[in-house]
């Protein structure tokens, strides 16, 4: 196999590929063995006519097709080897020269990872992140502890007020018509929760239990649903049932019913770690975000639409399988948003340009300061992944495949390179 580079412009290469006479005939002897059971040739049982009398019957070059097919990849993805490319999408082939006897040359046209011309990325000022931890959050935290495990009491001698729990059922019209999504049953509604359009729930403070009432509400500009954004709507609504939450007190009682600690101060302890963890957390992956964002703004890459494309759709799968999981599917999602998914590609396509181009710039950066994977890294990671899935470390190893395996070394640089990022970064 001979291959040139014929044309290059920016990300869009032409190779030239040969193949010698040999190696193609071996294609097109594999492709007979495989298309023979096809063909039912007089005096020969089905599938056991010689190739030269198919051949002569159908044309020598009958089998050429799927011979070009068999031998293609493996021509393909040397010469790719050969030249060092890095393509983002399936080549667009064209047959130069197909004769017995003679070289098979066929072009290969294919778009390849940008260049990426890097900005300043070493010593890069950013502002100084810190989340501190204080007795109110440790407060708070331990009230939204008190309130999930707060006793519901039914209310009867007043009417509802905010934290109260409804259970009602409510008929929404607009413009005197029912519309889709407005009507429910037996829902069950905190007062204050915020999850009901604004004005909704607000609305319902001062109404009593089996009260059967109407409420004037307008849709948000912004709504979801573009067929009721902006518009008046009214809701028939009536009161079931009507709920208190009954708070457990804060005593050393409470921590030994929610927590393994004997003691309020040590479930308060407890707590404050966590959250100290958590700010910790926080403040790295902010940290890092905003290294990461002034690297990528002060690079400059021509970025292919068809990558771009490729991690739209990847959103997209990423969303449906999103909406999946919540009991929806994306044809049902699409009805009750009166959108498209055309729409819903729009709508990713800034975010995706984004992670395009900064895994580009963060690619160019790890080839440049040669970061790459130690075998430790890799071992290290891998016994993460096989107690993650209960599996022995050296039987997962030997049995992981290797394009999982070279997933996983992407991983690692990127993460070594944005390490090497905020290293290397200024806070102030």
């Amino acid at each position: 196999m001979n291959s040139e580079i014929i044309k290059k412009e920016n990300y869009n290469v032409t190779l030239k590929i040969e193949i010698d006479d040999k190696k193609f005939k071996e294609g097109v002897q594999k492709a007979y063995l495989k298309n023979r059971h096809r063909f039912n040739i007089p005096g020969f049982r089905k599938g056991k006519a010689p190739r030269k009398i198919i051949e002569a019957r159908y044309g020598e070059g009958i089998f050429y097709e799927d011979a070009i097919n068999i031998v293609f990849p493996e021509a393909y993805n040397e010469a790719i080897k050969q030249h060092n490319l890095k393509p983002v999408d399936r080549p667009v082939i064209d047959i130069e020269q197909i004769e017995s006897g003679k070289p098979v040359v066929f072009t290969a046209e294919v778009i390849v990872k940008p260049e990426v011309k890097l900005g300043d990325y070493k010593g890069i000022e950013v502002e100084k992140i810190e989340y501190n931890v204080t007795e109110k959050d440790v407060e708070d935290e331990l009230k939204s502890m008190q309130e999930r495990n707060a006793r519901l009491v039914e209310v009867t001698d007043r009417p509802a007020k905010e934290g109260d729990i409804l259970t009602i059922d409510y008929e929404g019209y607009v413009d005197g018509e029912k519309f889709e999504g407005g009507t429910a049953y037996n829902q069950i509604l905190e007062i204050g929760s915020g999850k009901f359009i604004p004005g909704f729930e607000e609305q319902l403070v001062g109404k009593n239990k089996d009260e059967e009432f109407e409420i004037n509400v307008k849709f948000p500009e912004e709504y979801h649903a573009k067929d009721l954004a902006g518009k008046d709507a009214t809701f028939k609504i009536k009161i079931h049932e009507i709920k208190e939450k009954d708070l457990p007190e804060l005593d050393d009682e409470f921590a030994k019913d929610v927590s393994e600690f004997d003691t309020l101060d040590e479930l308060k302890e407890d707590i404050k770690k966590r959250l100290e963890k958590q700010a910790k957390d926080r403040e790295k992956a902010e940290r890092e975000n905003k290294v990461i964002e002034k690297v990528i703004e002060a690079a400059e890459v021509d970025i292919p639409e068809v990558m771009i494309d490729n991690e739209v759709d990847y959103q997209l799968r990423n969303f449906e399988f999103t909406l999946r999981y919540q009991g929806l599917d994306l044809n049902k999602y699409l009805e009750l948003t009166n959108t498209k998914v055309e729409d819903l590609k729009e709508k990713f396509r800034p975010e995706a340009e984004k992670t395009v181009k900064t895994e580009l710039v963060l690619e160019a950066i790890a080839e440049k300061e040669s970061i790459k994977e130690t075998e430790e890294d890799l071992d290290e990671e891998l016994k993460k992944i096989a107690d993650g899935y209960g599996q022995d470390f050296e039987k997962f190893k030997k049995n992981i495949r290797e394009e999982e395996l070279e997933y996983i070394k992407e991983g690692i640089i990127r993460r070594k390179t944005v390490e090497f990022l905020v290293e290397n970064a200024k806070f102030q």
